[in-house]
């Protein structure tokens, strides 16, 4: 009787320690008990379609989020570009597609960092080109990128330095995914493709024997995030709170691990 009456008590306090403290804002989401994100899902390893059905590590990542704050997740898939003005224009409560975080964006969106990743320059396999890597090699070649990643201000950034030392330029030529801007490179029709370091691994994973990186890994301290509309101090909070309590409890760990991101892209210990 004794062992029954203190199990009863153990269980509830069991059960309140277990709890995610992380909740929704009652209000001004997109629709309630819900959060609705924006995602352009061609970034492998981070998001992208497979068999149909959205996976990679941001959709783990905002599974494990909502499960954290007891609500559903309701994902709008888009091409990159619109997912600014999606969020802004109310349609979206979160942006959660591995958004590079940079200064023009951030005078646009608020920001919740989760990882830091960087860089590589990829060309075809036996490097056709001589392309050394993100340099003077560049000047005079053409580099396929996806519109409005930060991969595109890079090649354009090149483009302009290149001309500075009145060298030929950098032709930057735009597509949808990143997809597209690989096999834009397979095809011959690019001599070069800037991708994420993961996504660089996926890429020659996927396709062995067609593509190689070259040169160093650039700008590995660039950090991604997911984005709120500004001023969004509610929906903020909840992100942070649920964010903190998968860092605590391993699934932020595993979901590194899960996805063969290396270590260093965690910016949580």
């Amino acid at each position: 009787m004794l062992k029954n009456i203190l199990a009863a008590l153990i269980l509830p306090l069991g059960i309140a320690a277990s709890a995610s403290a992380a909740e929704l804002p009652a209000s001004g989401l997109v629709e309630k008990g819900a959060l609705t994100y924006g995602v352009a899902a061609t970034f492998a390893p981070f998001e992208f379609q497979k068999d149909g059905q959205l996976t990679g590590f941001d959709i783990d990542l905002i599974a494990a989020l909502s499960k954290k704050l007891k609500a559903e997740t309701k994902p709008m898939n888009m091409e990159f570009k619109g997912l600014i003005p999606a969020l802004i224009g109310g349609r979206l409560d979160l942006i959660n597609s591995a958004m590079y975080i940079n200064p023009a964006r951030s005078e646009q969106v608020d920001f919740i960092p989760y990882l830091k990743i960087g860089n590589m320059v990829i060309v075809q396999a036996g490097n056709p080109k001589k392309i050394t890597g993100r340099d003077d090699s560049l000047c005079g070649k053409t580099v396929s990128v996806t519109l409005g990643g930060i991969q595109e201000s890079q090649a354009r950034a090149d483009d302009a330095r290149c001309k500075a030392k009145n060298l030929e330029g950098v032709k930057v030529l735009t597509f949808p995914t990143a997809q597209d801007s690989a096999l834009t490179l397979r095809q011959g029709r690019a001599d070069a493709t800037f991708d994420s370091t993961p996504g660089a691994v996926v890429l020659q994973s996927s396709v062995p024997g067609v593509y190689q990186t070259v040169g160093e890994e650039f700008e590995s301290n660039t950090s991604i995030g997911m984005a709120t509309r500004k001023g969004d101090a509610a929906v903020q909070k909840s992100i942070k709170d649920a964010l903190s309590e998968i860092v605590a409890d391993g699934t932020y760990k595993t979901l590194i691990e899960k996805w063969k991101l290396p270590p260093s892209v965690a910016i949580f210990n």
